[in-house]
């Protein structure tokens, strides 16, 4: 009952049932998770600035006293403190807004220490107050330290954080530390009790970093083990056994209108190996845009259907599931298998028919988006799940398709080249195909970088190759406001190139909130040629084919991640011409200026992973951070790879103690991961 995680956040001082509830809400129960609710960030108040040093703008602290107070309503609802403050050689003036509690306090003259942001006005400092101390009334938490900020809602202000937290660490030593010494010593770990108080009020930034390697490496630990134990555990799962004679298989390469590269023949012969057995299958296909991983995904549909069950095939947005389904319907003709489009906009009476035909067994293949995770989608018999774009689904997600059949086989597909160690910790659970050919006759596409003052060439050049024949991409750049702004973004662009430099060519724009009706009419007249340019949102980035586009501007290059250029630069170099990427932008940043470089000198997408990885550390792999993502509290898997490939090591020695009774250094690790399995957390990605 001493155990932290089992004591009730109320039973600290400040804490009532309203503040309860709030604290709820950010997945705060217990002291204990109370003290796993980590920093975001910190900032250093340690340096107490003179009056006279200040520079405008720049947040400082000083320490001051306050000598007069004066109170002004400039209009309803807004009340603003001015108090005059000195430090015994300058005088200067704080401000606070709708803080008028603090009257009494401020009238008494205090000795404050106070942070904020300088101006200069009328001739005279003031200090927008973000933060004040009273000097001589215990620990500061907020002022004169390094200070922690964190996630928090309305409510629950940052001072009150502080101030619990700081309560809280009191039952710190009572948190059982499930790292044995063993460990802690092989990678210079600190103790959980100093890492808790380190991570929330470190003494330096040196004592910060190393807390912060304390709780990252058991994060990262835990993770792996759960891994290991969720692969363990989907081995002993009995699924459909797929025919595993591989005639249908060589029916249905023979088919095809090109020869596959070895790397795509080893991936089929992998997945037919697992589809073959009675236990489920759980595979990663990952590679480079281009190399043909949807050819594999077909193959296993094959194997599914010539067995007699059905295939579904999740992708992450409309446009990838009408793509998907366009090109599956080609391979898959030659066989006499039609897959089936289900997605949230269709018409009343093909919904039903499809509905039917799935749930009677007539519909084959399936291609879909979360359309397909709903209640009333039922399978007659589902044998194999594919996954498109895997990481934009979370666990539970996946979860829910696999329950629409038997422990259906899962093959999950990812168009985001990742480094193989790195691939290790973050799919861990399954096993990985890498395809790292590309087809023959895929010529390297061109890459420049263009400044904005020669924009003008970027378009006339693709007028030139639109009057040779060719089609292009041009793709707005990406704008973080609203999506709704990015779509207003390319619908002007368009039309000033159709009244400009493009005027005369037939023009196309696209993007994710368009009607499927008007989307698919626009795919169609783009992919016989009728539309010359696709004026387009990063909807482009992934799934689209057109052999015939060989050029893709990118607009406001800078803006978009290594990642996503290089998928981008994806959709063209697809068929027998000469392709060019043109980016136009104005990098100014070192790390723009870098992504530049690399895309024009690298077109090897794991190279370019690799080179990702190095210059941006910290930060979402994948370009933007998606939903389907684990939540991480403190650890990142991708600034934290080499740690974290030390816990994979570290985790698979441990595994060797799964289900082991007698006593062992690590049965504290074991119950940590067996309460993973016992509760939700595990289904909700972390």
């Amino acid at each position: 009952m001493n155990n932290p995680d089992n004591i009730p956040v109320q039973a600290i001082k400040g804490v009532g049932s309203r503040r309860a509830v709030l604290l709820q809400n950010l997945g705060i129960v217990s002291i204990g998770d109370l003290l796993r609710h980590y920093p975001r960030r910190h900032e250093d108040r340690r340096q107490v600035k003179d009056l006279a040093a200040l520079v405008s703008g720049t947040t400082a602290t000083v320490e001051v006293r306050v000598t007069g107070v004066e109170v002004l309503r400039p209009r309803r609802n807004l009340t603003v403190i001015r108090a005059a403050i000195t430090d015994g050689t300058r005088q200067a003036v704080a401000v606070w807004f709708n803080q008028a509690y603090l009257l009494p306090l401020l009238r008494q003259n205090p000795d404050l220490v106070i942070t904020g942001k300088p101006v200069v006005r009328a001739g005279k400092w003031e200090l927008t107050v973000q933060q004040y101390e009273v000097i001589g009334r215990g620990d500061s938490l907020n002022t004169g330290r390094i200070v922690p900020f964190y996630p928090a809602l309305a409510g629950l202000n940052q001072r009150f954080f502080r101030t619990l937290i700081y309560s809280a660490l009191d039952f710190a030593c009572q948190i059982t530390d499930i790292l044995p010494e063993d460990i802690t010593s092989r990678y210079g770990l600190i103790s959980l009790q100093e890492a808790l108080r380190a991570i929330h009020f470190p003494q330096n930034f040196e004592e910060l970093t190393l807390a912060r390697k304390r709780l990252a490496f058991e994060e990262l630990l835990l993770h792996q083990l759960a891994l290991i134990r969720l692969k363990t555990y989907s081995r002993q799962l009995t699924g459909r056994q797929h025919c595993s004679n591989m005639e249908v298989i060589s029916r249905f390469l023979k088919s095809l209108p090109f020869t596959l590269t070895g790397a795509q023949k080893k991936a089929i012969r992998e997945v037919a190996l697992d589809m073959a057995k009675p236990t489920s299958m759980f595979r990663l296909v990952q590679g480079d845009v281009g190399c043909g991983k949807t050819v594999v995904a077909a193959a296993a549909m094959v194997l599914a259907a010539a067995s007699g069950w059905q295939a579904a095939f999740l992708t992450p947005t409309e446009i990838l599931a009408e793509q998907h389904c366009r090109n599956l319907s080609t391979l898959l003709a030659p066989l006499g298998i039609r897959p089936v489009l289900l997605r949230g906009e269709l018409p009343v009476a093909v919904r039903r028919q499809v509905l039917k035909d799935l749930s009677c067994g007539e519909a084959k293949v399936v291609v879909g988006t979360h359309a397909l995770l709903s209640q009333g989608v039922n399978f007659a018999c589902l044998s194999l799940a594919v996954i498109d774009e895997q990481h934009r689904f979370g666990v539970r997600q996946r979860a829910v398709l696999q329950q629409k059949g038997k422990h259906p086989d899962v093959l999950v597909m990812s168009a985001t080249p990742i480094p193989r160690s790195l691939a290790l910790t973050l799919y861990g659970d399954i096993d990985i195909s890498v395809i790292d050919e590309l087809p023959p006759g895929r010529s390297r596409v061109v890459t420049r970088f263009v400044e904005e003052a020669d924009r003008k060439k970027v378009y006339e050049f693709l007028r030139q190759q639109v009057n040779l024949g060719r089609q292009a991409y041009v793709v707005c750049p990406m704008i973080d406001e609203t999506e709704n702004i990015e779509i207003r973004s390319a619908v002007q662009l368009a039309d000033e190139l159709s009244r400009g430099w493009l005027k005369g060519l037939r023009l196309g724009v696209l993007h994710g909130k368009m009607k499927p009706q008007d989307r698919e009419k626009l795919m169609d007249e783009f992919c016989l040629g009728h539309v010359q340019v696709l004026v387009a949102t990063t909807v482009v980035e992934v799934g689209l084919d057109v052999p015939n586009a060989a050029v893709m501007v990118i607009e406001g290059a800078e803006r978009f991640g290594l990642a996503q250029l290089h998928q981008l630069r994806g959709r063209i170099g697809r068929g027998r011409w000469q392709s060019y990427c043109l980016m136009l932008g104005n990098p100014v940043s070192y790390e723009a200026r870098e992504r530049v470089r690399i895309l024009t000198e690298i077109s090897d997408g794991f190279l370019i992973a690799e080179a990702d990885l190095r210059l941006r550390g910290p930060g979402d792999f994948f370009g933007t951070r998606q939903h389907g993502q684990p939540g991480w509290k403190i650890a990142d898997p991708v600034a934290d790879y080499l740690l974290a490939l030390q816990a994979r090591q570290e985790a698979e020695r441990i595994a060797a103690f799964f289900g082991k009774e007698t006593s062992h250094p690590y049965r504290n690790i074991m119950t940590a991961i067996e309460n993973i399995f016992c509760t939700e957390s595990w289904d909700k990605g972390v």
